[in-house]
């Protein structure tokens, strides 16, 4: 093997090479670096004595299945200007690392295509060095992202496991990527965020939030300036829990048995729109019995699909006078789960006309809680938390799909 081809294919320049060997099914390439070649790892003076060597072996690209490694003297030598003595750095491996660069960036690239497992496997490693080569490779590029020029965001939490579990996440809604990732849910996994955004100097216009008066109490207090938008997913899934916990209790006051068969059949029917009802299961016509058996579960019905209007309006003005009449109708309906609703409506009147001037919401958010619990029950959960969260930050870059 030729010195240019140490350098073409394995990417090791500025070393010579003396010969390989083929023991215990792996190739052994064994390599020096010129006299003239050596300078002091402090200052990179040229007047160096050699005060001996160093034996290390690195692990490189494999010439096809079978594993190949580096060995190389490393130099000692003494500076004759600084007077340290200290070994040579090595040019084609980071310090403290048994492999070179070249075999960390083939780990980096078989990593975006298999698991962690599958790349150990296939190179003949432990599945700790592949994970230890990712989580450089993360914290290099997303340990501490770029708060600079933020200007609308999300904030909502993920559920990681049992025991109440829950890790905040915050979300660029222009770029999409995640900007932080904080420990429990509530205004205080938020402290650290506040601290980097003040650092940062970027100035938030609009935060996309539900309806946790914990969040609303934290973004009101660290960005006074910035406009809230209650996120129309979270209101219609408080009105559909709502619904259904109503249901239920219509379900144990009805006592003709007919009448809570019909009203049992109906819990996803009621969530469903009309033009989502299935008509080879003739779902349109069970709803509409369940409606005209009760007055009060047709009223909450129809209330739902007047509530999503809101949001289907030309301008802020028409949004804004629908609301007020879906407040007015919803309180004086005499139904408690109506007026409950229209309580908390009003209560978020302007949290949810906000959207109107930054139309924006969880939505994007939602979907990357999605890809995190995705990558969480592929990997059958993280022991390394720290690792979890630093692929949290990079998981805008990731996809997934079936191989095999």
């Amino acid at each position: 093997m030729s010195t240019s081809l140490l350098y073409h294919c394995f990417g090791i320049r500025g070393y010579r090479f003396v010969r390989c060997l083929f023991t215990q099914g792996r190739a052994v390439i064994k390599i020096r670096q010129c006299r003239q070649d050596l300078r002091c790892a402090v200052c990179g003076c040229r007047r160096v004595k050699q005060r001996g060597i160093h034996s290390r072996v690195f692990r490189t690209l494999p010439i096809g299945l079978k594993p190949v490694l580096i060995e190389f003297p490393i130099p000692r030598v003494e500076c004759l200007q600084c007077g340290t003595v200290r070994r040579v750095k090595v040019q084609f491996a980071d310090p403290r690392r048994t492999y070179t660069r070249a075999f960390e960036r083939l780990v980096l690239s078989l990593s975006q295509h298999m698991t962690i497992k599958s790349v150990a496997r296939l190179l003949g490693v432990g599945w700790d060095l592949i994970k230890d080569i990712q989580k450089r490779n993360l914290h290099r590029r997303f340990a501490k992202p770029s708060l600079k020029g933020l200007k609308v965001i999300a904030i909502d939490e993920i559920s990681i496991g049992k025991g109440q579990q829950y890790l905040t996440i915050v979300m660029d809604l222009v770029s999409g990527r995640v900007v932080f990732v904080g420990e429990g849910k509530g205004a205080d996994a938020l402290d650290p965020f506040w601290r980097q955004l003040r650092r940062s100097k970027a100035r938030i216009k609009a935060v996309a939030i539900d309806m946790s008066q914990a969040y609303i109490s934290a973004v009101t207090s660290h960005l006074p300036d910035a406009h809230i938008v209650f996120d129309h997913f979270h209101l219609i899934k408080l009105y559909n829990d709502k619904l259904t916990a109503y249901r239920r209790q219509l379900y144990h006051e009805v006592q003709d048995d007919q009448a809570r068969t019909v009203i049992k059949g109906t819990r996803w029917l009621l969530l469903k729109r009309r033009e989502n009802l299935d008509p080879a299961r003739n779902e349109e016509d069970r709803l509409n019995k369940a409606l005209d058996l009760n007055a009060p579960l047709a009223a909450c019905y129809y209330m739902l699909d007047d509530l999503r209007q809101v949001w289907k309006q030309s301008d802020k003005a028409a949004a804004k006078n629908h609301l007020i009449d879906w407040i007015y109708d919803a309180g004086s309906s005499g139904i408690r789960m109506l007026r409950d609703m229209a309580h908390t409506v009003a209560k978020h009147f302007y949290g949810i006309l906000a959207y109107y001037d930054y139309p924006i919401s969880t939505g994007p958010l939602e979907g990357t809680n999605n890809k995190i619990k995705t990558m969480k029950r592929q990997a059958y959960g993280f022991r390394d938390k720290e690792f979890f969260k630093l692929k949290i930050l990079g998981i805008h870059l990731t996809k997934y799909a079936l191989t095999g």
